[in-house]
């Protein structure tokens, strides 16, 4: 059985009630689940969440939501493994075996159905015994990058590329905070997400926008319109043609 896990607890702190949050003008959870169902890649959609209200505005969206997240992995320390494992355990239990889980995060909205049958393709043929994640380009190159010291000054990470051109730096990457394909046994054995077992899936910058802060919300919104209206202006261009 493959499964969709989509994490979502109630207790945000720096957004309040921020799974439910209205993103241009439907829930952001509604994105991710979306996205899930339109893949076609998966037996059960599950909502992992403490919240009943979040619980209900997610089966009204066409999500299951079979249990309630235990306390213990519903706090502020409560990390994305063991979460995902406990849904993996239980579905394993109460349904069928799971052999592929994919986490999807519910404040993803960038997050693409074509993404995500791709991602598990990837799994499956190159038989990545890891993970397949996510992934994005840094804008800038690392290694320039600067802290801001206590007296307000700046000090580089790495000052000895203070005079290397950007073009002769090596590329680095990021976790673009979108989906995870795993075995389910790498979730149960608590597998690192960034190992030399796993592979990354790259996606265009203009697609990733983690969402952490009001300021990041703001710009993910202002992001999300401009895509739709480039993809309007490009379905006119074709019709037109």
């Amino acid at each position: 059985m493959k499964i969709a896990i989509i994490p979502a607890r109630g207790g945000s702190k720096r957004i309040p009630r921020k799974n439910l949050k209205s993103f241009c003008g439907r829930p952001i959870i509604g994105y991710t689940i979306s996205a899930a169902l339109e893949s076609g890649v998966f037996d059960r959609i599950i909502v992992t969440t403490d919240d009943k209200e979040i619980a209900n505005v997610a089966r009204g969206l066409g999500a299951e939501v079979p249990f309630v997240r235990p306390a213990e992995l519903s706090n502020d320390n409560a990390t994305t493994v063991p979460v995902i494992a406990h849904a993996i355990a239980w579905a394993s239990e109460n349904w069928s075996p799971v052999e592929y889980a994919c986490c999807i995060y519910a404040t993803a909205p960038f997050v693409s159905a074509n993404d995500i049958r791709e991602a598990y393709q990837r799994l499956v043929d190159d038989r990545v015994t890891g993970y397949v994640f996510s992934a994005t380009s840094f804008p800038f190159p690392i290694q320039r990058a600067f802290r801001i010291t206590s007296s307000g000054h700046c000090s580089m990470f790495q000052p000895q590329h203070y005079n290397t051109r950007s073009q002769d730096l090596e590329e680095a990457f990021q976790d673009a905070g979108q989906f995870y394909w795993g075995s389910a046994q790498s979730y149960l054995s608590a597998k690192f997400f960034f190992s030399d077992d796993s592979k990354p899936f790259i996606i265009p910058r203009y697609r990733v926008q983690d969402i952490d802060t009001l300021q990041d919300w703001t710009r993910a919104e202002i992001m999300w319109r401009v895509l739709q209206e480039s993809q309007v202006t490009q379905t006119s261009v074709k019709v037109n043609q």
